[in-house]
């Protein structure tokens, strides 16, 4: 019986050896993705900030480098022009395009993970669209919500119809107990359904009225202002936490429903609250600078590319992503065509639609 005990003993170490090995593997393979992924996101941050200098200094009046970050940081010593042309007209246009763009690329990632559609984002739900509709009640028959201040009636009625679009979808989905791809065909019927609206207000409204209107729809950054910007990135700054908090359980839900679920995740109150906290962070932004479509559909796309679905890292690398490609359309926008201020949004749907139309071959391929 010694014998045979030692024997085992002796055994032991042998065999566990290997998984010991394997495990240690593993942990460095984990250790070396994080790195990966961690570098990722300093990259792109990185690319924002190079970005940002850029679509500062690019314009009809060229400014340096030194000029623009002395006009910046040392605003007492700068020229006047130069000071205006920084604080009120480029600045909040660059601020703005950061901010809207990282709005949208996180809103769009927790669409399309809570909804497991690749197709899902603040454009295709309706959110966009009902904004519009809101916008042209204003434009063209000053339909106002009572107290608004003048500057912000568009602002108002465009959030107030995106954010009634998302509850409306909440409702439906929640009286129906509608499947995911229900929610997601219910928001392509919202978006036809505002779209003839917005075509009706269009077609009863003045020539004056029809110029804004259509501006509006179009998608520009150049109606930026600082309290503008100041009321996204507050809201952006509430939404990101809960954004992040909710991380492992929207990874957890990536390996399917069941799965989440025998994790004792609640998965239709996460899919609902998840809905309704992006829907608005993404009406807002939508509401200050007009339909800006494919954002929020790419960017996440890029970053499960970059970051693979570990969402700790896959969310706020679709922020990042999202706040990089708006700004580059944004310096796109005003290089297009010299003199000429493009609206943002019409790059954005250039640039888009190929990529859109990749991920539908892809996805079609997958399924086969």
């Amino acid at each position: 019986m010694n014998g045979a005990r030692l024997a085992a003993e002796a055994a032991r170490p042998l065999d566990s050896a290997p998984d010991a090995r394997e495990a240690t593997a593993q942990m460095r393979a984990y250790a070396r993705l994080t790195r990966r992924r961690v570098l990722c996101l300093v990259a792109v941050a990185v690319l924002i900030l190079a970005s940002l200098l850029f679509d500062l200094s690019s314009g009809p009046s060229g400014l340096p480098i030194a000029t623009l970050l002395r006009t910046i940081f040392v605003p007492a010593s700068a020229d006047p022009a130069n000071s205006v042309i920084v604080w009120q007209i480029r600045l909040p246009y660059a601020v703005m395009a950061l901010v809207v763009g990282a709005s949208l690329g996180i809103s769009g990632a927790e669409m399309q993970t809570v909804l497991n559609n690749p197709l899902a984002s603040p454009y295709t739900l309706g959110v966009s669209a009902a904004a519009a509709f809101g916008a042209s009640l204003a434009i063209v028959l000053d339909v106002a919500i009572p107290g608004v201040a003048q500057t912000w009636i568009v602002s108002a009625n465009a959030f107030v119809f995106a954010f009634a679009s998302a509850l409306l979808l909440d409702f439906v989905a929640r009286w129906r107990g509608m499947s995911t791809a229900g929610v997601v065909l219910m928001g392509i019927a919202l978006v036809f359904s505002f779209h003839a609206l917005v075509e009706l207000m269009q077609f009863i409204a003045s020539a004056d009225a029809l110029q804004g209107l259509v501006f509006w729809t179009l998608g520009s950054l150049a109606r930026a202002d600082w309290p503008k910007i100041g009321v996204l990135t507050a809201a952006l700054a509430l939404a990101v936490p809960f954004s992040m908090r909710n991380a492992w359980t929207l990874t957890a839900l990536r390996l399917g429903e069941e799965r989440a679920a025998s994790f004792g995740i609640d998965v239709r109150r996460l899919r609902l609250g998840t809905l309704l906290r992006v829907s608005a962070l993404s009406a807002l932004a939508v509401s200050f600078v007009g339909t800006i479509g494919f954002v929020g559909l790419i960017a996440p796309h890029i970053a499960r590319t970059l970051f693979g679905e570990d969402h700790r890292f896959y969310l706020p690398g679709s922020l990042l992503l999202g706040a990089l490609m708006l700004s580059l359309a944004s310096i796109a926008s005003k290089l297009l065509v010299p003199g000429v201020l493009i609206p943002v949004g019409i790059v954005t749907a250039l640039v888009g639609i190929p990529l859109f139309l990749g991920i539908v071959v892809r996805s079609q391929g997958m399924s086969q």
